[in-house]
């Protein structure tokens, strides 16, 4: 069953979702040095927004091999298969 956050992911355009991996990642930066630091009520939070980053970037990727044309998904098939 697909999550709130992915359905909103895939409503989203491709500018917004690169905006929002940037400031998800910046978020993540800040909230690790905060961690390293003085330490975090919820150290969940950072487990969260590293995973907000991966659904980010699985978003844009999953468009991108969508948006492929049949030569290039050829060769990424053959990449695929020489890693087997």
């Amino acid at each position: 069953m697909a999550t709130k956050k992915y359905l909103d992911l895939q409503e989203s355009n491709d500018n917004d979702l690169k905006e929002m991996l940037t400031e998800t990642e910046n978020a993540y930066q800040k909230l690790t040095f905060d961690h390293a630091i003085r330490g975090l009520d919820n150290p969940l939070e950072l487990r969260e927004l590293r995973r907000d980053v991966a659904r980010l970037k699985t978003e844009i990727r999953r468009r991108e091999v969508v948006a492929m044309t049949p030569e290039q998904l050829a060769k990424r098939s053959k990449i695929r298969a020489r890693r087997k």
